[in-house]
């Protein structure tokens, strides 16, 4: 039996300059993002870290097998998350670390995916078509890894918590990359199989990754100058039709689970070639010029009958047919090209993604497609740095330097965005003040703090000047007037006009029935909540107060199977302890009630209601 061959030493591999400048990377990546660590959760990040239903091993369980469970279904992620919350809870600290060390780690995987490709053994010898004659690099792939680590475009990434998915993703991905490219040099079957497994990881944290085979086509091809079927097309069939399989079922699951359908998805193909084509440009120059950067940018206004919207495809089309023609030159520019690309796909617009409700463009969907224009714009430095006159090639250790301070410093300074909630909107409504989204949001923050409700109805009714048909809008505006003396009707008609607008919307139909329980109408209250429930039967507080509601009615089983169903979903909500409590009595299970009193103030020992509860209980007739 023919014995496999081993792998070539690489005297390279682990010498210390190698090591010293991944440290210097990692080191870099970790005071660029300094103020980051500092951060509060923002926007949906409660959706991210792992709700109370989901905390036990049995919510784990439910992580994997239950569509619903999770705001998307990424089971490794969201189980990674579970795993954090045990050992941090709901300090954003913790998060925040382990997304920077997974970014900083992605970093430094760069380095070693790009040597990989730069060295000898992936190279022809001579063969500067490629891009950079062999054994000319002095550290190309470091370069490119800065770049990568430093750059501002990817602080949303790694400075909003939810966006943990590209970080864990993204490092899974090249690890996949990397196993792979040392397969393809050995034809080690061990490494064929570790480079499958961990691109199966990686689809379990964000299908984005799917686009890897491909990608991976790309950089053999820069690498040969050919590509075989036998040796490099095939054993990447098996990763092609996984990443296929779970890029339809992700879309599938956007869809039906997330909410990516509606009018504001109904886009004629026309019109997502113009998204697209814009799409690439704004990307490119997000990249070439991090510059007021923004949360929400500007959602365009798609007209195919405008005549100038269309040079932004054309332009990418003939941008990709100049790089074609000049690939007998060099290879490396169109190879760049055509990883970016075809890594942005997905969110080019082709595909419903749900955040391009609110617009066509989000920083954090560039992460893994700035790999390959970065690899280029490395590879260009060292390039030009080694063909420097020899009196001047001194200068090329100074001008990385200033580069990598410049990106640093506006990573700094853009970390402060992603502070806290009203940070976020506030930043986000001075460079696009047209974001309805921002304005809601912000109303949203600013109705939890004190005396700022009034302020919170102004930017509802900003939001709503913007864009009229948004029933959560409708709805929080309903909320807010709800807690305003004299307003409780003007709740209510805002509540009946974001049901007119989706008729299932979970949140109208919870916050209308707490209204009519205020005027007294209790048997249209209980419809709405039970309404409320079959569109989001994770509602705790909906299952509570439906409880509470039908044991003041008299159907005491009823109530006390809600209450405890409350309690199942969010096991440390006092007040449906409390309501369980009092459900309880009402029944005649005094001892029980007991219990679940003395529950109640081993939660919040200052709940007065479960101490007047117990003292009532206990004291002599």
């Amino acid at each position: 039996m023919k014995t496999p061959p081993s792998e070539p030493a690489d005297p390279r591999a682990f010498n210390s300059r190698n090591i010293g400048l991944g440290a210097l990377v990692v080191c870099a990546t970790i005071a660029a993002y300094l103020p980051s660590l500092s951060g509060k959760f923002i926007w949906n990040d409660g959706d991210y870290v792992t709700a109370p239903a989901l905390r036990s091993l049995g919510g784990l369980a439910r992580i994997w097998t239950d569509l619903g469970a999770t705001q998307q279904y990424y089971p490794l992620l969201h189980s990674a998350f579970w795993v954090q919350h045990r050992l941090w809870g709901d300090d954003p600290l913790g998060y925040h670390i382990v997304t920077l060390l997974l970014h900083a780690g992605s970093a430094v995987l760069f380095a070693l995916v790009l040597r990989r490709l730069l060295d000898g053994r992936q190279t022809r010898p001579g063969d500067a078509r490629a891009g950079v004659p062999v054994g000319r690099h002095a550290g190309a792939e470091w370069i490119a890894a800065l770049l990568f680590a430093l750059h501002p475009v990817h602080v949303e990434s790694v400075a909003w918590i939810t966006e943990q998915k590209n970080t864990l993703s993204l490092a899974l991905y090249l690890g996949s990359a990397l196993a792979y490219l040392k397969f393809d040099g050995t034809r080690l079957p061990r490494l064929y199989w570790w480079a499958l497994a961990l691109f199966v990881l990686s689809l379990l944290c964000k299908t984005v990754t799917a686009t890897l085979p491909a990608a991976l086509l790309v950089v053999l091809w820069w690498s040969r100058g050919r590509l075989s079927w036998r040796r490099d097309v095939l054993p990447l069939l098996p990763l092609f039709f996984l990443g296929a399989a779970a890029g339809l079922f992700s879309s599938w699951v956007e869809r039906t689970y997330v909410g990516a359908q509606g009018s504001e998805f109904n886009l004629p193909m026309t019109a997502r070639v113009l998204v697209a084509g814009r799409a690439v440009w704004f990307y490119a120059g997000s990249l070439a010029w991090p510059f007021n950067l923004n949360f929400i940018y500007p959602r365009w206004t798609v007209d195919p009958s405008v005549w100038w919207q269309w040079l932004f495809p054309v332009g990418a089309v003939a941008a990709a047919a100049v790089l074609w023609a000049l690939r007998r030159r060099a290879r490396g520019p169109l190879a760049a090209f055509l990883f970016f690309v075809g890594s942005l796909f997905p969110a080019l617009g082709i595909v419903d993604l749900y955040g391009a409700r609110y617009s066509w463009v989000w920083d954090h969907w560039q992460y893994l497609p700035d790999l390959g224009p970065l690899a280029l714009a490395g590879i260009g430095l060292d390039a030009c740095w080694q063909r420097a006159p020899a009196g001047l090639r001194w200068l090329g250790g100074w001008l990385v330097a200033a580069l990598a301070l410049l990106l640093g410093a506006l990573t700094w300074s853009h970390c402060a965005m992603f502070s806290d909630n009203q940070t976020l909107y506030l930043t986000t409504l001075e460079r696009n003040p047209g974001s309805w989204m921002a304005h809601n949001n912000l109303g949203l923050a600013w109705s939890k703090m004190p005396g700022r409700l009034d302020d919170a109805v102004a930017q509802y009714q900003e939001a709503l000047r913007l864009k009229p048909d948004i029933a959560e809008t409708h709805t929080n505006l309903g909320s807010a007037w709800s807690m305003i003396p004299g307003k409780l009707d003007d709740a209510v008609a805002q509540f009946q006009e974001a049901l007119r607008l989706d008729p299932k919307y979970p949140d109208a139909h919870f916050y209308l029935a707490n209204a009519l329980v205020q005027k007294g109408r209790i048997p249209e209250a209980i419809e709405h909540f039970e309404d409320a429930l079959r569109g989001d039967p994770n509602l705790a507080e909906a299952s509570n107060n439906l409880g509470m509601l039908l044991c003041r009615t008299g159907r005491n089983e009823e109530g006390l199977a809600r209450i405890e169903a409350a309690i199942r979903i969010q096991p440390d909500y006092v007040q449906a302890h409390y309501a369980r409590g009092a459900a309880l009595m009402q029944a005649g299970r005094r001892n029980e009630a007991v219990a679940e009193f003395e529950r109640v103030l081993q939660l919040r020992p200052d709940f007065p209601p479960a101490v007047r509860m117990l003292q009532m209980i206990r004291s002599p007739q």
